[in-house]
């Protein structure tokens, strides 16, 4: 069977977000409220993002997967079209509208080359696959970011229990996600050759 191309395929699964009952959003949200705060345990600096729209995890007021964690120093993108994006420390309650319908602290923000602080680093996806194939919303800002992370950063793909698949289209310019974080399966090392 042929694999979707990504237009096809980020139709789809937004398409499925969209379709979420608000309990079952709830109860992921939960889910993966619980799995971020472990695994954010002993971690210096946590890179992660503001979730919006029908994204995992996304609420209108709050940021519950971020707004609990303790002693962690948290970075969150600020991203701006034909800029590299930078980075800024995330304060719950701080935070203010921003281009793409996202959420962001306000100034100062932090070089691009800050993220390399980050020893986890939360990713928003669309789907992952198990060879660590990111499916995004086709900007790009990731995949010109995720480069500059450290050697040796989990990259951790956020995403729903459906929305880890065997195959997506990849290209060059793509960077492997090394893990994906969902609300039934937790934590999943990708990019390891599957039993058959």
């Amino acid at each position: 069977m042929a694999i979707m191309t990504k237009p096809a395929l980020r139709t789809r699964i937004l398409a499925a977000r969209r379709a979420l009952t608000e309990p079952r959003r709830a109860a992921e949200t939960r889910s993966l409220q619980t799995q971020v705060t472990a695994l954010a345990a002993g971690v210096g600096t946590l890179g992660a993002y503001i979730p919006a729209g029908s994204e995992p995890g996304a609420a209108p007021d709050a940021v519950p997967l971020l707004d609990g964690l303790l002693g962690v120093r948290i970075l969150v993108p600020i991203a701006r079209t034909g800029q590299p994006m930078q980075w800024a420390e995330y304060r719950p309650g701080e935070l203010i509208a921003a281009p793409f319908g996202l959420r962001e602290p306000p100034p100062p923000w932090l070089a691009p080359e800050s993220i390399a602080e980050a020893t986890v680093l939360l990713v928003p996806a669309l789907a992952v696959d198990r060879s660590g194939n990111r499916l995004g919303r086709g900007a790009g800002f990731y995949d010109r970011a995720l480069p500059l992370a450290a050697a040796g950063a989990l990259l951790v793909a956020v995403i729903r229990d459906d929305e880890l698949l065997d195959e997506i289209p990849a290209e060059p310019h793509d960077v492997p996600m090394t893990h994906a974080l969902t609300p039934g399966r937790g934590l999943v090392v990708l990019g390891m050759t599957q039993p058959t």
